[in-house]
C-alpha cells in the first residue's frame, strides 16, 4: 500500500508546497509510490524531449522582424543534431559558409558595433523558444536609453556558448551576449542562460564571460536577469573587462518588482491582484 504523508502537521510538506524539488514523496515499502514514480518518468521524458526539440528559428526571426529587428541564421559547424551532442568542439564555431557570410555582413556594414546578441538552440531548444522574445522585449527598452549600436540579431543552429566569441570577432562587436538553452534538470527543462563577453574573440576560456542563468518563470524574472546583464555590461564598458574580474554586485530589485514577470506573482509575496 502507498504511504504518501498526508498529515498537516508533517513540516516536509509544508515544504514540499514551496518547491519543485522531490521531497516528501512517501513510500510503498522501501520503494516511491506509484504516483511519483510516474511523476519522475515523466520529469525525465521532458528533459529529453527538450534536448531534441527542434530550434524555431523561423518563428523567433518572423516575430523580431514584426518588432523591427533585422535576424540572420547562421549555422554552426555541427552538421546534425547527433554530431553536435558527439562533438561539443564542432558547437563552438561556425560553419565555413555561415562565417563567411558573417563576414560579408560586416563588410556591408564597416566600424563594429557596441552590441552582438546571438541565440542558439544549446541544449534545451524548448528554453529558447519560449523565453527568447519575452526576455528581449525587457532588455531593447534598456539598450536603446544606453545608446549602444546593434547588429542583427544572430540566430545559431546547433550552437555552444563559445560560438558568440567567433560571431562578436567577425562583427567587430564590443561586446555580446548569448541566449542559450541550458542543459534541461528533471524540474527545468526550458532555463534559459546567458553569457556575456567583453572584447569577443575565439579562444576565450569561461573565465572570460560572466552568467546568469536560470532565465524564466518560475526561477529568475526576465526584468530581474536584464537588470543584472546592464549592469555587467556598463560596468564591462567602464572597466574594460568581463568574467571572474567582474562581479555581479547588481542590486537586488525588489519582490514586488520581480514578481511582475508571473502572472502567478512570486511565492513569497501570493498571487497577484487582476
Amino acid at each position: 500500500m502507498d504511504k504518501t504523508p498526508t498529515d498537516s502537521s508533517n513540516p516536509w510538506l509544508e515544504l514540499r508546497r514551496l518547491t519543485p524539488a522531490r521531497i516528501a514523496l512517501g513510500r510503498t515499502g522501501t520503494s516511491l509510490p506509484t504516483q511519483a514514480q510516474l511523476d519522475f518518468q515523466y520529469a525525465h521524458a521532458q528533459a529529453r524531449d527538450a534536448v531534441h526539440l527542434p530550434f524555431d528559428h523561423a518563428g523567433i526571426s518572423c516575430q523580431l522582424a514584426e518588432r523591427g529587428h533585422a535576424s540572420l541564421l547562421l549555422h554552426s559547424a555541427a552538421s546534425d543534431r547527433h554530431s553536435y551532442l558527439q562533438r561539443p568542439d564542432l558547437g563552438r564555431r561556425l560553419s565555413d559558409d555561415s562565417a563567411e557570410q558573417l563576414r560579408a555582413h560586416a563588410r556591408s556594414n564597416p566600424g563594429g558595433v557596441d552590441l552582438a546578441i546571438v541565440v542558439a538552440d544549446g541544449l534545451s531548444a524548448l528554453a529558447v523558444n519560449r523565453h527568447t522574445l519575452p526576455f528581449l522585449g525587457r532588455l531593447e527598452e534598456q539598450i536603446a536609453a544606453e545608446g549602444w549600436t546593434r547588429s542583427p540579431v544572430i540566430l545559431v543552429q546547433q550552437g555552444r556558448v563559445a560560438v558568440a566569441d567567433e560571431v562578436g570577432e567577425l562583427l567587430g562587436a564590443k561586446m555580446t551576449v548569448i541566449l542559450i538553452g541550458e542543459r534541461p534538470g528533471l524540474s527545468s527543462p526550458d532555463s534559459l542562460g546567458l553569457y556575456f563577453t567583453y572584447t569577443p574573440r575565439v579562444g576565450l576560456t569561461d573565465a572570460y564571460r560572466n552568467c546568469i542563468s536560470n532565465v524564466r518563470l518560475e526561477g529568475l524574472s526576465y526584468g530581474m536577469a536584464a537588470h543584472r546583464l546592464l549592469y555587467l555590461m556598463r560596468e564591462a564598458c567602464r572597466r574594460q573587462l568581463s568574467g571572474v574580474n567582474l562581479k555581479d554586485e547588481a542590486q537586488v530589485q525588489t519582490l514586488e518588482s520581480a514578481a511582475l514577470d508571473s502572472p502567478a506573482g512570486n511565492f513569497l509575496l501570493g498571487p497577484r491582484d487582476h
